[in-house]
């Protein structure tokens, strides 16, 4: 049985843990920070009743039985042939944890890097096993969302990417190549433009932002859900996407001419659509809404694996 070692135990290395031990690997759980891993067990028991509630969990007590947690990091890596570090969002966290990973994992084990933004260049440069580091950014939750992007650094090995893919295709994630590292991967970028067009047209007074929300989960959300941005435009004109094109580019070259600006992020900007977004940004109320999204995106999990394969 294969062993992983998740490196950090917050709520994407909670996931991951998920992820792995459901699809049957033995997992080493390790946090730096004293007691940040005594409730973690609990809660990925949560995690995995929940999904077994959705038939994506044939048996959640076993599956948490193969994992534990390590004592130390060295114990964690003990024998582990795959690695997910998981610390905080900083370059300081990532240089600082990659050369004890390299030191200490197994010689074969493939080291990733769960980061959101930040590209693998910029903290493996000076290791000796750099061959086998990349970037392997999921989604928040990985264990509810299985898109996962593989960016290697220049010196990153082939058979690296590869044998990851491999691993990652096994556990049940979708696993993409970016094929030459940029900031963000591709996801955030992506996101990050449809986020800054959103603050432009709620900031400007062109919509609310509550409707905004709407025309994305009841619109394009709904065919994004099953297929992507290309796919869409490919059926929306008789001759596909060359059809598509030459009919609509004209209207978004025109709306491209002058994309939204970083300063839609600034306070006032923000501040407008705070005073729009009436709902109370409560602790409690953000764990109930995340515990709702959470039973969603479960029961859309599961619908998805039970419709037939294109």
């Amino acid at each position: 049985m294969p062993s992983a070692a998740i490196v950090g135990s917050g709520l994407i290395g909670r996931s991951w843990a998920i992820v792995f031990a459901n699809a049957g690997w033995n997992v080493a759980l390790h946090d730096a920070v004293p007691g940040v891993t005594d409730p973690a067990r609990a809660l990925i028991l949560a995690g995995l009743e929940e999904l077994a509630q959705h038939g994506l969990v044939s048996d959640a007590q076993a599956a948490l039985s193969r994992i534990r947690v390590a004592a130390s990091l060295a114990d964690a890596l003990e024998g582990a042939s795959f690695v997910q570090e998981n610390v905080p969002e900083t370059l300081e966290a990532k240089r600082a944890i990659f050369p004890e990973l390299d030191r200490l994992a197994d010689k074969n084990a493939i080291l990733a890097s769960s980061t959101s933004a930040i590209v693998a260049s910029l903290f493996t440069e000076d290791l000796q096993g750099r061959h086998r580091c990349l970037v392997a950014h999921p989604v928040n939750p990985p264990h509810l969302v299985p898109i996962v992007e593989l960016v290697g650094a220049p010196w990153t090995s082939p058979d690296t990417i590869s044998r990851a893919k491999e691993v990652y295709e096994s556990i049940g994630q979708v696993p993409i190549v970016v094929l030459k590292e940029i900031e963000g991967f591709i996801l955030n970028r992506l996101q990050g433009a449809l986020l800054a067009e959103a603050f432009r047209l709620v900031g400007e007074g062109y919509v609310s932002p509550q409707d905004l929300d709407k025309t994305i989960k009841d619109g394009l959300g709904l065919r994004w859900s099953f297929i992507g941005p290309f796919e869409t435009i490919e059926l929306n004109a008789p001759g596909g996407i060359p059809d598509y094109c030459a009919r609509y580019t004209g209207f978004y070259k025109r709306l491209q001419s002058g994309p939204a600006t970083p300063q839609v992020y600034e306070p006032g900007n923000v501040d407008r659509i705070l005073k729009q977004w009436t709902a109370p940004a409560t602790p409690e109320r953000i764990a109930a809404r995340t515990r709702w999204r959470d039973a969603r995106l479960a029961a859309l999990k599961a619908h998805k694996r039970a419709q037939p394969g294109e």
